[in-house]
């Protein structure tokens, strides 16, 4: 998997341009791709449940912003739930790199909306390349 980047320039606070369109979709193409070669990972309940914790983080610290250095571990923790969902097939490498890349570019509030923005739509776009059930 090639590393995906969330920022253009991330001291200028530019976001890449193409984060949310080419490569978002490139992205849920590797992952459905995935699912052909290894079995039936991936499925999209299993990447929701992903999604909805990252969302949950996200809104716990918009709506409490001084208690972001309590969700930062829990934005790393995701990490190890990942390797978990791993380790019982229910996701693929692929995936648990693209959760871990994306937690280590998390260390600031903005950070993490941007993470759960990408996440949006690689899941849009997965939901037309995946599988569709």
């Amino acid at each position: 998997m090639e590393k995906i980047v969330f920022w253009k320039d991330k001291s200028e606070r530019l976001i890449n341009p193409a984060l949310f369109s080419t490569i978002a979709e490139s992205f849920a193409v590797e992952i459905a791709r995935d699912n052909n070669n290894r079995g039936n990972p991936n499925k999209p309940t299993q990447l929701r449940k992903f999604f909805d914790e990252i969302v949950r983080l996200n809104m716990e610290a918009k709506s409490n912003p001084e208690a972001w250095n309590h969700v930062l571990p829990l934005v790393h923790m995701v990490t190890a739930k990942a390797a978990y969902a791993m380790g019982r097939n229910l996701i693929s490498d692929t995936f648990l790199s693209f959760i871990r890349n994306s937690v280590e570019q998390t260390e600031t509030p903005e950070d993490l909306n941007l993470f759960v923005s990408f996440f949006e739509s690689f899941i849009g776009f997965y939901k037309l390349h995946g599988p569709s059930k």
